[in-house]
């Protein structure tokens, strides 16, 4: 088990040459029992009849509705319907926010609101991801996916596990190059097939990964052992459409009616006008809907 912390600079080196890091134990241990209560109250509503569930037949959003018992994921979980405010405690602790801050290189103003959804096991469905980057099709030419992954990202995303997850398969280094020849054909016609030099991200429980959103990437959902891993995401401000596009596809619209305190509510604040930025404009989705629709079959395991 990992015990250190990595430096602000071992962050910013991994980040730049891996695509990934990890920080070990970044929930305080005050918090983790409380989140994975929170996060057992949430699961039973999401099988039940929450609507804002990611559900087995669909990688990307539009997110459909589905069989409850095949849910793998629970979109929106500091909405104030859920009733689970340690959520949002968690998404804006000191802690996290430093973390972020490190990360994109900015101060506390410049960051925003945006994603917190859960990963969790399907009931009746093994299945998995296909590799992707979460921001390029798998159909872009060499040449416009180097230029796509020159564009600043203008966010950070992460998975904090509240039990021991090893679901996350990554590429290391493939967030700073265009795909091989073999890993174009992967992603294109085969694309849960082993990637040569693909690593498995073992987190422990309150261990957190950050990784860049283009990294390739992929993940395995089996029904068992149970996976409980916060899924989140911050922005800065003015990272520009791509950036809206990739938070706003999701159905953010909620974010409107609610009231934080804080912090939170700053960046809250943040999140809004980039909405309001984007009025009477198709905002769309970051991956053409034939490949959401697609690109997600069942496998046994």
């Amino acid at each position: 088990m990992t015990t250190s912390s990595p430096t602000r600079e071992e962050i910013l080196i991994s980040l730049s040459t891996n695509g990934y890091v990890i920080l070990p134990s970044l929930i305080p241990p005050a918090l983790l029992s409380p989140l994975r209560e929170a996060a057992a109250r949430t699961i039973a509503k999401a099988r039940l009849d929450w609507p804002h569930v990611r559900v087995v037949g669909k990688q990307f959003p539009p997110w459909p509705t589905g069989a409850r018992d095949d849910v793998w994921g629970v979109q929106h979980i500091m909405h104030p319907d859920l009733q689970e405010p340690v959520f949002a405690e968690w998404y804006g602790c000191d802690e996290l926010v430093e973390a972020v801050t490190t990360i994109l290189q900015c101060e506390e103003k410049d960051i925003q609101l945006e994603l917190c959804n859960l990963l969790i096991n399907p009931h009746k469905t093994p299945f998995s991801l296909a590799w992707h980057r979460d921001a390029i099709p798998p159909a872009t030419s060499d040449a416009e996916e180097i230029e796509l992954l020159k564009a600043p990202r203008g966010g950070t995303q992460w998975n904090t596990a509240l039990l021991d997850d090893e679901c996350l398969l990554v590429v290391p280094g493939s967030h700073r190059r265009a795909r091989t020849a073999e890993e174009r054909r992967i992603t294109i016609d085969d694309p849960r097939a082993p990637i040569p030099g693909e690593l498995v991200v073992k987190l422990k429980a309150g261990d957190t990964v950050f990784y860049d959103n283009n990294i390739l990437h992929r993940a395995v959902y089996p029904t068992n052992p149970e996976r409980v891993t916060l899924h989140a995401c911050m922005g800065t401000v003015g990272a520009g459409w791509e950036r809206a596009r990739n938070i706003l596809q999701h159905g953010m619209e909620w974010v409107k009616e609610v009231k934080y305190d804080g912090r939170l509510e700053e960046m809250r604040g943040r999140l809004v006008r980039m909405e309001d930025e984007v009025v009477g404009k198709e905002v769309g989705y970051s991956l053409p809907e034939e490949t959401a629709e697609t690109i997600v079959t069942m496998v046994a395991m």
